[in-house]
């Protein structure tokens, strides 16, 4: 089964100027959970919008067995653990997947 959750910043880091270094360190644990998850063929897809403001979120397409494996997969995501996202699970399927991949950081 496929799943989207969707991540929000917390309001404080809405302003890049708030971000603290261990703010930027959670982030980076959170890419590199999800890039080791690709890796491992669990997550499709990982993203983000580009601007700062409370409309601002991120995405994670991924595979789970279930709903509770997913739950428990974006509970686990560092930056929902740590408290700096909030974070809101949808089943998905991906209906058009190009065939080239991309890892930005």
């Amino acid at each position: 089964m496929e799943f989207i959750y969707v991540l929000k910043l917390i309001p404080r880091l809405y302003q890049e100027a708030n971000w603290t270094v261990g703010d930027e360190e959670i982030v980076q644990r959170h890419f590199e959970r999800l890039n080791e998850w690709m890796d491992s063929g669990t997550v499709i897809l990982a993203g983000r919008t580009l601007n700062e403001e409370e409309n601002a979120f991120g995405i994670v397409v991924f595979e789970a067995d279930d709903e509770e494996q997913a739950i428990a997969f974006m509970k686990e995501d560092p930056t929902v653990v740590e408290g700096i996202m909030t974070a809101e699970l949808f089943p998905y399927r991906v209906a058009l997947l190009r065939k080239s991949q991309y890892v930005i950081d």
